[in-house]
């Protein structure tokens, strides 16, 4: 198929897609990749049948969805573990969104570039996670290797190939850079508790003010912090967003870690998502 056609793939790999699917309700797309994606599919098991069309995206496309779940795969869940690393996606930071965030004792940003990408953007994507995070690595494919060495040269961001195995190689580590650290940035980051839990770790108290300048003045206080040490906790917090349900999250296939680990399941979910994989598709 070409690529064109591929396009359909980027939309199947997606939480509204899979709550559709989990609670019981029939989804068109979902039907369409696995009719166009699968073969021998008469009286499949669902598990079996998004594994088949997984192993086309492996073979023939790999999306971002592709490299994101790999990133969560062999980084996340290879290397570190799910008690000690959290990772996030999609957090806006300044006018970008990075696309994977790992966070144990330091944190990483990656940013994708698939061999679907361009670079155009690039410069600024970077610019705006040194405002949040002081590690950025950027991600892409072997034929890309070049031409991303040469324009990271003399930076501190780090190199990471999605290998012809469907492995992770570091060629470039990144290295440290809190010279770009904004506190506006990284408050904007914080939801209202965590920004809270700093500044009561901090100060002892929180502000007594109105409503009307509550954040203002939570801002005026976050601002005195050094901005190092306000780092640290920042972590510490973000950290914290971690799942919840790590014993059921286990046994997710493969396929879903990366889209299960974002959808917040809870126990009743984890087992409405097993009923399905078990379930042979209708068609």
């Amino acid at each position: 198929m070409g690529t064109s056609n591929n396009v359909i793939l980027n939309r199947l790999f997606t939480q509204s897609i899979f709550m559709d699917l989990i609670n019981d309700n029939h989804n068109k797309l979902y039907d369409t990749c696995i009719r166009n994606y699968s073969n021998n599919i008469e009286l499949s098991k669902n598990e079996v049948l998004i594994n088949k069309v997984y192993e086309y995206l492996t073979q023939e496309y790999r999306n971002e969805y592709f490299y994101k779940n790999t990133l969560l795969n062999k980084i996340l869940l290879g290397r570190h573990s799910l008690n000690t690393t959290t990772a996030l996606s999609e957090i806006p930071i300044n006018k970008s969104k990075a696309d994977f965030i790992l966070i144990n004792g330091k944190a990483t940003v990656y940013e994708i570039k698939t061999g679907l990408d361009t670079f155009d953007r690039l410069d600024a994507q970077i610019n705006d996670y040194y405002k949040a995070f002081n590690r950025v690595c950027v991600v892409t494919c072997e034929s890309n290797y070049e031409k991303i060495t040469d324009i990271l040269k003399d930076t501190k961001v780090g190199i990471c190939i999605l290998t012809d195995k469907n492995t992770i190689s570091t060629r470039k580590a990144p290295v440290e850079d809190n010279s770009n650290l904004d506190y506006t940035v990284m408050f904007k980051l914080l939801r209202k508790k965590e920004f809270e839990h700093i500044l009561k770790k901090h100060y002892g108290q929180l502000p007594i003010t109105t409503q009307v300048n509550y954040y203002k003045e939570c801002f005026e206080l976050f601002k005195e912090i050094d901005i190092n040490t306000l780092y640290k906790y920042m972590l510490k917090e973000l950290k914290k967003r971690n799942i919840k349900e790590i014993e059921e999250y286990k046994d997710t296939p493969y396929a879903l870690k990366f889209l299960v680990y974002f959808s917040k399941f809870k126990k009743s979910d984890y087992k409405k998502l097993n009923v399905f994989l078990e379930k042979k598709w209708r068609y």
